[in-house]
């Protein structure tokens, strides 16, 4: 059911102009979160973390657990927690802890470093992305599996956040169990990210990953043909990866044979 409530999130987003624009008002149906403030060494920075907790959470039970880039109170937080509320009163959904991180910068902690002088003058402060993972890694993942029990782990965002996402997942498999991917930034760097995956791909241990690629309908023709390309190559990757993309409301599985869709 988790999944599904991601999958719907994930359609939502995709339409998101639109969607966001008729419920630019929401509010959560119960108001449980925590703001909290992590002092990150590796950045250098206070960060802000929006915490959504189950309304009948208890310390020693085990939740799962989604990690929300553009996590902020102004960004997106509202509208999945609102989302995370509905679906566990109507549709008796798990209960889960959803981590919203606000954003300082994104152009810069989502993206790697590229030698391309077009970027860099359209985007001076990018290519920080490796940082901002290590600091996912070392610093904000040990602090929530400190404060709480978890389970399994999503990943969740678009566009530049999808960047990072597709990065995570290529370098860093083990830092989640589920990538849901909205509209990611493929192009950046001459598509460099991408052209790397299937090398990438065969260092990642054999281990069971579910995987959401989805990209906006309207998009530009770029972002959509590397969503396709980012499929293919996790396709062809030979691994337990069980996935799935949206591409204007047209689905394609792509699960092994011994894996189905929860």
């Amino acid at each position: 059911m988790l999944k599904k409530l991601l999958i719907f999130c994930s359609i939502l987003f995709t339409f998101q102009s639109v969607f966001f624009t008729q419920t630019g008002n929401v509010k959560p149906f119960l108001n449980i979160e925590e703001i909290r403030t992590i002092k990150s060494e590796i950045l250098n920075k206070e960060r802000t973390l929006n915490i959504y907790l189950p309304q009948n959470f208890y310390k020693n039970k085990s939740y799962p657990i989604i990690y929300f880039l553009d996590g902020g109170i102004n960004e997106d937080f509202i509208h999945v927690i609102g989302l995370v509320q509905f679906f566990n009163q109507m549709y008796s959904m798990t209960e889960t802890i959803v981590v919203g991180i606000a954003n300082i910068d994104r152009k810069r902690d989502f993206t790697f470093h590229t030698d391309l002088k077009d970027l860099h003058k359209d985007y001076p402060a990018s290519g920080h992305s490796d940082k901002f993972i290590s600091f996912l890694e070392k610093e904000l993942k040990p602090y929530i599996e400190n404060q709480f029990k978890t389970t399994e782990k999503y990943l969740f965002r678009q566009s530049l956040g999808g960047l990072l996402a597709t990065e995570i997942l290529l370098k860093k498999p083990e830092m989640s169990n589920n990538y849901f991917i909205i509209s990611p930034s493929l192009w950046w760097d001459d598509e460099s990210l991408l052209k790397q995956a299937p090398q990438l791909l065969t260092k990642i241990p054999d281990t069971k990953k579910f995987i959401y690629v989805s990209v906006g309908k309207g998009e530009h023709p770029v972002m959509v043909k590397d969503a396709e390309d980012l499929f293919d190559v996790l396709k062809k990757a030979n691994k337990k990866l069980d996935g799935r993309i949206q591409n204007d409301g047209n689905r394609q599985s792509c699960n092994d044979s011994s894996q189905k869709f929860v």
